[in-house]
């Protein structure tokens, strides 16, 4: 299913999920004006053609002692494919690093590290990420307060 092929009743279906995901087909069908069976159908080929990748429980990150978010800023010291692939091969393994992002510009990379303390992260940093062969320098912005947090991506649909 390419993004052409996504019509306005998928969009509205896909409105809803992003803000819940246990939306019934009989909810569905309230807002997108079908019957719960076409709305079902359509939930399962937006399933069965990649467009939801999964159903997630969102956690809350203070609440689960988590509560420090850091950006860190890396960057290489050689751009080359086996090095790209060696940092982001070791990314995969470290649960400390929720999002990571290649980036043009001064860095190679972008993380979001999460932990629960400043000795956390220092651990992190000593133990996993000045460890890695290829780590050229590495910048570290410390999250003081989150303004806006957000899974839904602006598709035109409710939520």
């Amino acid at each position: 299913m390419s993004k052409s092929e996504i019509d306005e009743i998928d969009r509205k279906i896909l409105g809803v999920l992003q803000s819940d995901a246990h939306a019934t087909s009989e909810k569905l069908s309230e807002v997108v004006g079908l019957s719960p069976s076409p709305c079902a159908r359509r939930v399962r080929n937006l399933e069965a053609s990649g467009v939801i990748k999964s159903y997630v429980a969102i956690l809350d990150q203070v609440k689960v002692g988590l509560p420090i978010s850091v950006f860190a800023s890396i960057k290489l010291e050689r751009q080359r494919e086996e090095e790209l692939d060696r940092f982001a091969k070791a990314v995969m393994r470290w649960p400390e690093i929720v999002e990571c992002y290649l980036m043009t510009g001064q860095r190679d990379y972008l993380l979001r590290v999460v932990v629960k303390d400043l000795e956390s992260y220092e651990a992190f940093l000593k133990q996993k990420l000045t460890r890695l062969e290829g780590v050229a320098s590495i910048e570290s912005s410390f999250a003081l307060g989150q303004v806006k947090h957000s899974q839904a991506l602006p598709i035109g649909g409710p939520g």
